[in-house]
């Protein structure tokens, strides 16, 4: 299994137990309100807010929050406008990156995530130096479980809607088009699959392998860009064996 699919399912459980639960609220409200102003407020026709709205839903927020926040989206409620931008760069390494933000002040955030390079032993890049390396996935982690065959999981997801199903050591990575993500996720819970983590990232087509000293450097550079207030992903092309990352992710 590639180990930023597997950081995926690490970053989501320290998201989830994060004492800046706040914080973590913000960047999911942003994510609604900007999903139902490019798309429209109906969950329905609009694939982007269904994908926020249960990313909302897996971290404990309220209905009301989800609420308002599609509310400010269709123009009901008032509410700051956000830039949406993607900035590229290289970390550690010579690892790609690319950071998804949405922002109202352009350049607090470039200088934000110019720093936060620079500070971690990398640096920020012009546009489209590093997006080449990536493509648009949904991205399933389903656990290896007790009365579930492999055979048996692999056929779920193929007959679900899935690209590709790969085995890792306690986890299978499942692969799917962005457009059928919502569907093959739904199709899986519904036969009783154990879902880890579900989301629609970049996934990068070829990847970088690091040791313990690599994975540390990389690993602080992905948690500095995901605490700032504005970033909300950040995507790289690292691939760190299950035990370095389960070590690593620990002290982190």
């Amino acid at each position: 299994m590639s180990g930023h699919s597997k950081w995926a399912s690490i970053k989501h459980k320290k998201g989830a137990t994060d004492a800046k639960r706040g914080a973590l609220f913000s960047k999911l409200v942003r994510a609604i309100t900007v999903a139902a102003k490019n798309g429209g407020g109906d969950p329905k026709n609009n694939a982007a807010l269904v994908q926020a709205i249960d990313k909302a839903k897996e971290n404990s927020m309220p209905a009301e929050n989800i609420d308002r926040a599609i509310k400010r989206g269709t123009g009901e409620l008032e509410g700051a406008s956000y830039e949406d931008i993607v900035y590229e760069g290289y970390g550690p390494n010579g690892v790609a990156v690319m950071v998804e933000v949405l922002t109202d002040n352009r350049n607090r955030t470039a200088s934000d995530i110019r720093n936060i390079f620079s500070k971690s032993g990398g640096s920020l890049g012009e546009q489209g130096c590093v997006n080449w390396m990536f493509h648009k996935k949904g991205v399933i982690l389903v656990q290896k479980s007790a009365g579930r065959t492999e055979e048996e999981i692999m056929d779920a997801a193929i007959e679900g809607g899935a690209e590709d199903v790969t085995a890792g050591n306690d986890h299978f990575e499942i692969l799917t088009d962005p457009a059928s993500f919502t569907e093959v996720k739904s199709y899986l819970e519904g036969k009783g699959m154990a879902v880890e983590s579900a989301e629609v990232t970049m996934f990068p087509a070829t990847t970088v392998k690091l040791d313990e000293a690599g994975a540390r450097k990389v690993l602080r550079l992905m948690d500095a860009l995901n605490e700032q207030d504005d970033v909300q992903d950040a995507y790289a092309n690292f691939d760190i064996p299950d035990d370095i990352l389960e070590t690593v992710a620990k002290s982190l």
